[in-house]
C-alpha cells in the first residue's frame, strides 16, 4: 500500500496553527456578536445560547476580578440552560495577544463541553479572542 502526502506539506501542521482564524475571515457570529464584547486590557467570558432554530437565546458576560483570569459563575450556567438552549458557543479574550489555549483553557473547555453535554446543550465551539483574529477550538479539532 502507497501513502500519499499533500504536495506542499512537510508534516502535520500543529494543532494551534490549525485553529487560528484571521479576523479578515471572521463569521458575523464572531465579528459582530462576540468581538465587540471584549476589552483589551481585561480578560472577560461569553456565554452564548442558540435554540434549535439558530436565534441567540443568551448572551452571559463574565468579567474577570484580576486582567488574568476568569471563571463562570452558576448563574451564567443556568441562565445558559434554562432558556430553550440546544447549542452554546464560549468565547474569551487573551488580553496579552496569544491566540493559543493555556492548559487551564484546554481544561476548562473539555469540562465545560461535558457539563453541556449532560444538560443536553452541544457545546459549538469555544473562541480565544485577539487583536488580529481568534483562536477557534473546533477549527482546530479540539472539541
Amino acid at each position: 500500500m502507497t501513502i500519499f502526502k499533500p504536495v506542499g506539506k512537510e508534516g502535520p501542521v500543529s494543532t494551534e496553527h490549525r485553529g487560528f482564524v484571521p479576523r479578515d475571515a471572521e463569521d458575523a457570529i464572531a465579528r459582530e456578536l462576540l468581538r465587540p464584547q471584549f476589552a483589551d486590557n481585561r480578560e472577560s467570558m461569553i456565554l452564548a445560547g442558540f435554540d434549535a432554530f439558530g436565534r441567540l437565546t443568551c448572551l452571559e458576560r463574565v468579567d474577570s476580578g484580576t486582567p488574568r483570569r476568569c471563571a463562570v459563575p452558576p448563574r451564567c450556567w443556568r441562565a445558559l440552560i434554562g432558556e430553550r438552549t440546544v447549542a452554546a458557543v464560549m468565547a474569551h479574550n487573551h488580553p496579552s495577544g496569544t491566540p493559543w489555549p493555556s492548559d487551564a483553557d484546554i481544561a476548562a473547555t473539555h469540562d465545560s463541553a461535558l457539563f453541556l453535554r449532560t444538560a443536553d446543550v452541544d457545546l459549538i465551539d469555544h473562541l480565544i479572542f485577539v487583536a488580529d483574529g481568534h483562536f477557534s477550538f473546533r477549527t482546530a479539532e479540539m472539541l
